[in-house]
């Protein structure tokens, strides 16, 4: 459901969230002081306010996408193993050990004796029913349905073992990103598809618990006291959700959050010179590539959508690649706050794993080579400049116009469209912008084919298995649009094979070597091209924070990493005299969000993006 662009729907969205807001009562920034019933003075709360330019899809762990979402369920919800803290290699979380079988197969892990926040322990039952789920629920396999495709069965023997069970041995299973929920809630909620899980206080293992959620406007989170690893240094994490970049820069000058991460370039420079804030820029886990419609079908094979035919030849494909500038791209478009793509999906802030093209292999700028394969492919250039498909085809005389789908209020998005239709067209393809809201995008992208370009991205995590599985053939959706979670709608047998090898690879180095030639696979196939790899920015008020520890925990990321540890160890600086009542920073953080968009005349949506260019 969405907003329309009027002012009066526009100005009762910014009402309602106002209310919203106002109704929280969240605290100050910094530590706020209270009084008692006596008058005497309360030990003062430390809260710590992080703003984002995205809001949660879905509080359900089963179903969630967005980055915001699997950060807040790394806060909450325990996982097997997590990264560590300085190395990013897996490490104990609710399982304190395990072991495996000779034969590679059978897993057993020893459960950690601890508690749900409500008191109740934690046992094997709670993770065998979690991955049961995912396992026989078509609905639950939204989120990390990939994650579990090769379990053969998962058992609780007892309290403090499970015991998963693989079809072939898996190289990934101490990297599983499925968070391991409460079966004692889960279980009674009704069907996992529709449950929101909208029940506070929330039921958490990790080091928080989300005590309320306003949708489009915030979630509040409460250290857990009973956290295994003892409590947060904070006593609340208020993340704030704007609108756009724009307002979450405007709101931590202001002061109304604390913090705000993942910035573009354009908003972090912002605050150069300025020694009230600390800025971060270290090497970043995303990749942010073009999406090419190598001829959408569906998990069954069918054909869906309308991508241009030329764009299922991967020598239409090279051409379009050796005709991007990635240089001026990274120079104009993100300031120079950004690696050239000198290979696939994975970026090089993960040097284990990362493959550079090298060779006979590496795409270069060249227009000159671009036109000559298209030459030599039979697609001729019409009267107008612009090519037609080879005679003799099905397509015999189409032109070669296409479209490329951004997201209608993203700047950066708009500013490549302005480039690549001026690269393109020098090597006679015309393209047209196509702007989207958020949810016509991720349809459109993701389920219906109905796109030829499109700009998208995703956060890399230290094992990067998650983002090669979103080019198999397995993640394409069904007929009805379900399911799925491609980033491309492409099918290889070569790209298969590989994912499988890797997969069953215990040795690690012969597994990257294999990881390397999936990547290789997907450069050299390009259904989807590496533009750049944007490094990792983000902004704290140094008279609000007094510290963060990154994770890893030299030069490593903030809000933008891949665990819980920035957040669990966040401390809060004193409060300055006179700070802002309760509430105060929220409603106007909200209100300026939305006021930035009304100037802009943009529709405010409801749903905000579901897109790999947001997902984890």
């Amino acid at each position: 459901m969405k907003y329309g662009t009027g002012w009066r729907r526009l100005v009762s969205g910014l009402a309602a969230l106002t209310v919203a807001a106002g109704a929280a009562g969240l605290g100050a920034p910094g530590a706020a002081s209270a009084q008692g019933p006596d008058g005497s003075a309360k030990k003062a709360k430390k809260i710590v306010r992080l703003g984002v330019a995205q809001s949660v899809d879905n509080m359900n762990p089963f179903l969630a996408l967005r980055v915001v979402s699997t950060s807040i369920q790394r806060w909450t919800y325990g996982f097997l193993t997590v990264p560590d803290s300085k190395t990013l290699r897996p490490s104990p979380d609710l399982a304190e050990s395990w072991t495996t079988s000779a034969d590679k197969l059978t897993w057993t892990f020893t459960m950690r004796a601890a508690k749900w926040s409500d008191g109740t322990p934690i046992t094997a039952h709670d993770a065998a029913w979690t991955f049961n789920t995912i396992m026989t629920n078509d609905a639950a396999k939204q989120a990390n349905g990939p994650a579990v495709e090769n379990f053969a069965s998962v058992v609780a023997k007892d309290d403090r073992t499970l015991v998963i069970t693989t079809e072939r041995p898996q190289a990934t299973m101490l990297e599983n990103p499925v968070p391991i929920v409460p079966r004692h809630v889960f279980a009674n909620a009704g069907p996992i598809g529709s449950y929101d899980a909208e029940r506070y206080p929330m039921v958490a293992s990790g080091p928080f618990t989300v005590v309320e959620h306003k949708r489009d406007a915030y979630v509040r989170l409460r250290a857990n006291p009973g956290y295994w690893r003892g409590p947060a240094k904070i006593d609340e994490l208020h993340v704030i959700f704007y609108e756009n970049p724009e307002a979450a820069n405007a709101g931590l000058k202001r002061g109304d959050v604390d913090w705000v991460g993942r910035l573009a370039a354009p908003q972090y420079q912002a605050f150069d010179g300025d020694p009230a804030f600390r800025q971060w820029d270290t090497p970043g886990r995303r990749a942010t590539y073009l999406q090419l419609n190598p001829g959408a079908r569906t998990i069954d094979d069918r054909p869906v959508g309308d991508g241009h035919p030329a764009l299922r030849d991967r020598r239409v494909r090279e051409a379009i690649h050796r005709a991007v500038d990635k240089e001026t791209l990274v120079r104009q478009v993100q300031n120079g706050l950004a690696r050239v793509a000198d290979g696939a999906v994975v970026p090089p802030v993960f040097p284990e794993f990362h493959w550079s093209a090298q060779g006979d292999d590496l795409v270069t700028f060249d227009p000159a080579r671009a036109n000559e394969i298209l030459d030599r492919a039979g697609y001729r250039r019409g009267p107008d400049g612009v090519r037609t498909m080879p005679e003799g085809g099905p397509d015999a005389g189409r032109r070669l116009a296409m479209r490329f789908s951004v997201h209608a209020a993203d700047p950066v998005e708009g500013k490549i469209a302005q480039y690549l239709t001026g690269w393109l067209r020098a090597i006679g393809v015309e393209l047209t912008t196509k702007r989207l809201d958020a949810t016509r995008f991720t349809e459109e992208t993701g389920y219906t084919g109905l796109y030829d370009i499109a700009i998208s991205g995703y956060s890399v995590n230290p094992d990067p298995e998650e983002i090669l599985a979103t080019h198999l053939c397995s993640r394409r959706p069904t007929a009805k649009g379900e399911g799925g979670g491609t980033e491309s709608f492409f099918c290889d047998k070569e790209y298969e094979r590989l994912y499988r090898d890797q997969l069953a690879e215990l040795d690690r180095g012969r597994r990257v070597e294999i990881v390397k030639r999936m990547q290789r696979r997907l450069y050299t196939e390009a259904p989807v091209i590496a533009l750049y790899y944007p490094n990792n920015l983000e902004v704290y008020r140094q008279d609000r924070i007094k510290s963060i520890t990154p994770m890893p925990e030299r030069n490593g990321f903030l809000y933008g990493g891949p665990g819980y540890w920035p957040v669990y160890t966040v401390e809060a600086a004193e409060a300055a005299p006179g700070a802002a009542g309760p509430g105060t920073g929220v409603l106007v953080g909200v209100g300026a969000a939305l006021a930035v968009t009304a100037v802009a005349g943009v529709a405010l949506a409801r749903r905000r993006r579901a897109t790999a260019d947001d997902r984890e």
